[in-house]
């Protein structure tokens, strides 16, 4: 049927959008999309209220300010670390398995590992994964001192080699270039000046330029905690059975 048109003599209303209803969640999942766009640097409480389509103000009835919206995106990203029920013969594989996990989450999200140094847990995702880490060191022998340094020193491993890498990434984005080619090209260029230094002054450098360059970020990060757990492992004493005299 042919709508019938509006007399010119009546004003039409436009209808607005519907607001966009404003909760923590929904500020914190806005953070997190800005800062896996553009890094840390770009985010702010303004720029967090202009993609949410309001003002700043706004945003402070449910979040105090940017320190407590970066923690806030930080346990949120920490949440996404699976930690499993503790398995007291394969302890070890299991607290690897959840620090190469954490470091896969952390080095998805831009350079948000920074949040995490300086820090305590404090966090419900933050506490859950520091807990985890804990029962399954305890149940495979760790004594409780070494497993409470050791949950300082993953930590810190943890979000250091993540946010090296992220620092990566930035350069990356002001360069232009595809993140394969900006990294082939730096990478080749370190490799090409190492290949030029004097021989008679760093003989070793020279001669090992293709060992030093091999390893990408992942294997490199492996290695290094497969150092940690060897250390960590030292301190688990076997307890033999016991006879009866």
């Amino acid at each position: 049927m042919t709508e019938i048109p509006v007399p010119p003599w009546r004003k039409t209303r436009k209808v607005s959008a519907p607001r966009t209803v404003l909760s923590r969640d929904l500020i914190v999942a806005t953070g997190l999309r800005v800062v896996d766009a553009e890094g840390l640097e770009a985010l702010s409480m303004r720029r967090v209220a202009q993609e949410l389509g309001t003002g700043p103000a706004s945003l402070y009835a449910h979040v105090a300010n940017k320190e407590e919206l970066l923690d806030l995106m930080y346990d949120e990203v920490v949440g996404e670390i699976h930690v499993p029920e503790p398995e007291p013969e394969r302890w070890l594989e299991q607290l690897r398995e959840m620090v190469l996990d954490a470091f896969r989450v952390f080095s998805a999200h831009a350079d948000i590992a920074r949040v995490g140094l300086a820090g305590i847990p404090t966090g419900p995702n933050a506490l859950r994964v520091a807990e985890g880490q804990l029962a399954v060191m305890l149940a495979g022998g760790v004594p409780p001192g070494a497993a409470a340094l050791m949950i300082d020193r993953l930590g810190l491993y943890v979000c250091s080699d993540a946010y090296e890498g992220s620092l990566y990434v930035n350069r990356q984005r002001g360069s232009g270039k595809d993140l394969a080619s900006f990294l082939g090209e730096f990478f080749g260029q370190i490799a090409a000046f190492y290949r030029s230094l004097p021989a008679d002054r760093f003989p070793n450098i020279v001669a090992h330029v293709d060992t030093l360059m091999a390893a990408n970020g992942t294997e490199r990060f492996e290695f290094g905690l497969d150092l940690l757990l060897r250390g960590l492992a030292s301190h688990v004493q076997d307890v033999g059975p016991t006879t009866k005299g």
